[in-house]
């Protein structure tokens, strides 16, 4: 950490450049704790999965609360996080058989869980003649990877890692992604009690068959902000709770005081007499999500800096560096935005500026790596 360096430089937030990616540490430590208060309540084990934030500091204050073992969508990820001390990492992705050398040489470092969902990938592990814990990953429902929850293929393919001597069935994880395009709370808890019906069938399956499932692992952000019960389930795997974001809100996740990262940005260009102005937060700050709302936006600006009620003003179009803003503003007045998809906002930056209130108090390494 360097908080000497960030309070000395930039005390507050208007000393700061801009586009800059804000993290508000109060917020951030209470979303921490009530995921953590949740999952104990429920009974599940909490694997952060850290491609939201990808920040050591952030990883290593959710541990320090209780969670146990990440997630991760990357190799770099992994590494990353296995050269500050993480030791149980799920990489969470159907497996790249292009890298599996790569996660051979990680395995012998640390436990990497390998996700599969075809014999394929199986029969390419077990070739490579290298002890993996392995994870079948189950589709149930979302439809963009895993092995369907009622195919005949789960047992097949959870029979073949099985009999393959150097491979571990460690566990059997799925993501309810398809929450996000839920229409309402009820409808939300409605597809992650079917997530957890699914995984629980899916466990017994196995068991039927004379295969131990390992680990019965789930989650998604809204799927944990309204499930009922995880009773069956071991794991909970959300990522984008620690720090939610616009389109969180929309969904009823949380509320605008739980989103813990926003963008300050300044005005630099503003045509007198006309509304719209031109800020220094384009795609390569807010991405190109265009989140929940008719008609979409890239993000919603705060009635202030201060980052605490939000105005009618939005991000209405982007360019590279270019954010086109709704409204009157002045050259050089900053805003602040409330992004739609943290995720991939807090990719496009460097390190996070680390706030509580309008006190800058530390920055924070954002490891960003593809490689």
């Amino acid at each position: 950490m360097n908080a000497g360096n960030a309070a000395t430089h930039a005390p507050n937030l208007s000393d700061l450049r801009t586009p800059a990616l804000i993290l508000d540490l109060d917020v951030l430590e209470n979303n921490l704790r009530v995921m953590q208060e949740r999952t104990d309540a429920l009974g599940v084990r909490l694997r952060p999965h850290v491609k939201t934030h990808k920040c050591v500091e952030i990883a290593e204050l959710q541990r320090s609360r209780g969670a146990s073992g990440i997630a991760v969508s990357t190799l770099a990820e992994a590494r990353i996080f296995a050269e500050a001390g993480f030791d149980d990492i799920l990489w969470a992705f159907p497996l790249n058989l292009s890298r599996i050398g790569e996660a051979a040489a990680l395995s012998r470092r640390v436990e990497l869980g390998v996700t599969v969902d075809s014999l394929t990938a199986v029969e390419a592990l077990e070739a490579a003649g290298v002890s993996f814990p392995v994870w079948l990953e189950i589709d149930c429902g979302y439809g963009r990877s895993g092995v369907p929850q009622d195919s005949g293929r789960v047992v097949e393919i959870a029979r073949r890692i099985s009999r393959a001597g150097r491979l571990a069935l460690r566990g059997c994880l799925t993501h309810a992604g398809h929450t996000y395009g839920a229409g309402s709370p009820a409808a939300i808890a409605a597809l992650a009690e079917e997530e957890r019906r699914a995984m629980v069938e899916v466990g017994r399956a196995l068991r039927a068959a004379g295969l131990e499932p390992g680990v019965l692992s789930l989650g998604s952000t809204p799927g944990m902000s309204r499930v009922e019960t995880l009773e069956g389930i071991d794991e909970a795997r959300p990522g984008n709770y620690a720090l939610y974001d616009y389109t969180q809100t929309r969904l009823g996740s949380c509320a605008v005081r739980d989103c813990a990262v926003t963008v300050l940005a300044t005005v630099v260009s503003a045509r007198e007499g006309s509304d719209g102005a031109i800020a220094d937060c384009g795609a390569l700050a807010l991405s190109k999500d265009v989140g929940p709302d008719d008609p979409p936006h890239y993000g919603r600006l705060f009635r202030d800096t201060s980052g605490r009620e939000l105005s009618d003003h939005r991000v209405n179009s982007v360019s590279q560096e270019h954010g086109r803003l709704s409204g009157r503003f002045a050259v050089g007045e900053q805003v602040r935005i409330l992004p739609n998809h943290a995720c991939l906002t807090v990719a496009h930056f460097d390190r996070f500026e680390v706030v509580r209130g309008r006190r800058v108090v530390d920055r924070w390494k954002i490891r960003r790596a593809r490689d």
